[in-house]
């Protein structure tokens, strides 16, 4: 039994854990990976295998060895699903968009899917809320929330990053008396809802307060706390000054406290949040005012991007107790941030991505790297060892596993000789692997 002992401690520390949602498996950018290779040679991390995407700002994801990404081609709006170890595609799910931007930006989706299961769940850029079947990409749900809710498509499309809780799909709708709607993740028929919330650019959360769930929500005006039947507890004013805003960071939660970030003369906030209303910790505009990013927590620290995309953000460490900046890296620009043990990996907007160690001593980053090209809004994904990213035209998939995680499938599992693709459309060209060969793919008909 004592030689059974190490093995078995193997195997539970090198089980990879998936990236299923917006913003990792708990939905604040953490992963609790920590096996990883992050001392580079000069050429960088290795590309395991890349492929060209379509348009829109929305993120991978990772379940059972398949990453899936949501995104524009022609006039369809396409969920992709590929291999992990070497960008394989098993199948491709469609269906028409109308979508056009107002101000001249992409028309792809904006909102991550989320995995749930058998099921996976996208949010198209006009409101187009669907389910399909992860194994094989069949269509099981639709709903038209513009159309029944008769919501607004805003200022830059919709953008609201699916929440499963528990047998619903939550989501900031904004219609009248539908600001908030949760939809029965087998049928797609309306469990509940409740307020008029205008919808805003953020993706809600749900956790654990007082030993009862709560779902908080930023919308455009509020910050709402609504119990798991859709209860409004409280809601918190928190509004950019004027109309052309933007409020995209989702919330996030640490023990019982709540921090809301926007920038447009809004501010950051923290928030007590287990009472029966709210209350300030801390606040104000000149701390850590997030353009669109979500900010993440580390051993009582906050990281991320103070200030406007279009005037080159600060990224800052932020001292959660107090809202003291501990270092400010001036003109860094915007970009995203996952948290890895003691490790911060950053995706700029320009495609570099760097490592940190996550200290509130001073920013000292260790290695980086060019991984993609300019114009990278969308969230990455880690799983498995794999840093799965995209900009405008590329996904990649960038190897660091360290040493017990090599050879492994994401979910933990031995890499398999060949996973037999469910469904390969013919008409595109398929990954290519870090060898520079295509990898092997079956034609078959599109999955509608």
């Amino acid at each position: 039994m004592k030689f059974l002992l190490p093995l078995l401690w193997l195997v539970v520390t090198t089980q990879a854990v998936d990236w299923p949602q917006f913003l990792g498996p708990t939905r604040d950018n953490v992963s609790p990976e920590t096996n990883l290779s992050l001392a580079w040679p000069k050429e960088g991390p290795k590309i395991l295998w890349k492929t060209k995407v379509g348009e829109g700002w929305s993120g991978p994801l990772v379940a059972s060895n398949r990453v899936v990404i949501f995104h524009r081609v022609g006039e369809n709006e396409v969920l992709d699903c590929f291999q992990t170890t070497n960008g394989t595609r098993l199948w491709r799910a469609d269906y028409p968009s109308t979508y056009r931007d107002d101000f001249g930006f992409e028309s792809g989706p904006r909102a991550t899917p989320a995995i749930d299961g058998p099921r996976v769940f996208t949010f198209g850029a006009n409101g187009i809320l669907s389910a399909w079947n992860l194994t094989n990409g069949a269509n099981l749900w639709r709903v038209d929330t513009r159309k029944q809710f008769s919501s607004d498509k805003g200022f830059f499309g919709i953008a609201c990053s699916p929440l499963v809780e528990g047998k619903a799909v939550i989501l900031n709708i904004g219609g009248a008396g539908a600001g908030v709607v949760a939809f029965n993740k087998e049928t797609g028929k309306v469990l509940w809802q409740t307020t008029s919330e205008e919808a805003s650019y953020s993706s809600p959360v749900a956790t654990t307060i007082g030993g009862q769930r709560r779902i908080f929500v930023f919308g455009r005006k509020n910050l709402l706390a609504l119990s798991s039947e859709g209860k409004l507890l409280w809601e918190f004013p928190w509004t950019p000054r004027i109309e052309a805003a933007v409020s995209a960071a989702t919330p996030l939660v640490i023990g019982e406290t709540v921090f809301i970030s926007a920038s447009y003369g809004a501010g950051a906030a923290l928030l007590r949040a287990a009472g029966a209303k709210p209350e300030i910790v801390w606040s104000g505009d000149d701390i850590l005012s997030s353009h669109y990013s979500s900010i993440v927590h580390h051993r009582g620290f906050l990281y991320g991007f103070d200030g406007r995309q279009e005037q080159r953000a600060r990224l800052r460490c932020v001292e959660l107790a107090t809202g003291k900046v501990r270092w400010s890296e001036e003109r860094f620009g915007v970009g995203a941030i996952v948290v890895a043990g003691d490790k911060l990996l950053i995706l700029t907007e320009r495609g570099e991505l760097l490592v940190a160690p996550a200290s509130p001593e001073k920013f000292a980053p260790t290695a980086r790297a060019q991984i993609l090209g300019s114009d990278v809004r969308a969230h990455p994904a880690l799983a498995g060892g794999l840093f799965f990213a995209r900009d405008k035209g590329m996904l990649v998939a960038v190897d660091l596993r360290g040493g017990a995680l090599r050879g492994r499938s994401v979910s933990g599992a031995a890499v398999p000789a060949a996973i037999r693709p469910l469904a390969v459309p013919a008409e595109e060209p398929p990954a290519e692997t870090a060898s520079g060969q295509a990898a092997a793919e079956t034609a078959a008909p599109l999955t509608k």
